[in-house]
């Protein structure tokens, strides 16, 4: 992949998606292809056709999809598996008949089954079922990786998929409705501070273990196995080592500045007990994460902070 690569990042102005793009720049990519919705329906097969056929992007990174924590995947089953595997079948099959050298797909940690030996080598896909809450952006997400083969397999397409543990980051969603574990629990805690209430409560009994990823480590390893990845198998992308949502939530507490008591609300579901990553082929390739997640929770919820008053609208 060249500087001067025409580069389409779809989906750029999610939270993986714009990261790649901060990215992509830094390393001096200038030609980069970047379409608002309002120009390009990723779910309408005809305006994906005409858009790959105007603009003849060289590399394509397939950040679009729609994406949210166990409320909105229990919420909105039809959507996750209907938008997703729309979004992800129009792009990548017209990547192929429009000449892209290379595509990038990026799947989630999801797709591995609910009790997969941990932690998960790539070897874990389609071994048992999945975590039944977010089954529907899973099913998806193994088909976009099946795509991947099977277009590689019969047309020779160099297809990659990249499978990224649990994100957080600035660009995050913090609706407290919609968002995952760790951009929900910054915005609860933020605004018990602000209110002054003495205790947060929590989903879950906080025993479940949890991989977070800051989004611009991501972004770099996506760079990276673009430039230097060609397999028909998927990679994992992780930091190799997990936190239980206690203590998350401790860390985030202390991050914000709340000063109250925590409650865990037996109540709600769990989720999967522990989703930890093997990224030893990643780290075999010479690629591994650098930011602590103290020091990622730190320039994330300075970003909310900075961005709070947009966010709220």
């Amino acid at each position: 992949m060249n500087s001067d690569a025409r580069i389409y990042v779809a989906g750029h102005q999610g939270l993986v998606g714009s990261a790649v793009v901060r990215r992509l720049r830094a390393l001096g990519f200038a030609r980069l292809l970047l379409a608002e919705r309002s120009e390009l329906e990723l779910t309408r097969q005809s305006d994906v056709e005409q858009w790959f056929a105007a603009h003849r992007p060289e590399v394509v990174i397939m950040a679009a999809a729609k994406v949210g924590g166990i409320h909105a995947n229990n919420s909105y089953p039809a959507e996750f598996i209907r938008d997703n595997l729309e979004v992800q079948n129009n792009v990548i099959d017209a990547a192929w008949r429009h000449g892209v050298r290379k595509l990038t797909f990026l799947g989630s940690s999801c797709i591995y089954p609910k009790h997969a030996p941990q932690p998960m080598n790539e070897d874990c896909l389609l071994t048992g079922p999945l975590e039944p809450t977010n089954e529907w952006y899973a099913i998806a997400k193994i088909a976009g990786i099946k795509m991947c083969q099977a277009y590689r397999r019969q047309y020779g397409f160099d297809a990659i998929s990249v499978m990224p543990t649990n994100l957080y980051g600035p660009g995050d969603n913090f609706s407290l409705e919609n968002s995952h574990v760790l951009p929900a629990l910054i915005a609860r805690f933020h605004e018990a501070k602000r209110g002054a209430v003495k205790t947060v409560t929590v989903w879950g009994t906080g025993t479940p273990r949890r991989e977070f990823l800051y989004v611009d480590d991501l972004a770099d390893a996506v760079v990276f196995l673009t430039r230097n990845y060609s397999d028909a198998g998927p990679i994992n992308v992780g930091t190799g080592t997990d936190v239980t949502i206690r203590e998350l939530a401790g860390l985030v507490g202390q991050t914000v500045g709340f000063a109250g008591e925590l409650h865990f609300d037996a109540t709600k579901p769990d989720g999967t007990p522990r989703k930890l990553l093997d990224v030893g082929r990643l780290h075999a390739l010479g690629w591994r994460a650098t930011t602590s997640l103290e020091a990622g929770l730190r320039t994330t919820y300075e970003w909310f902070c900075a961005n709070e008053s947009r966010l709220r609208r």
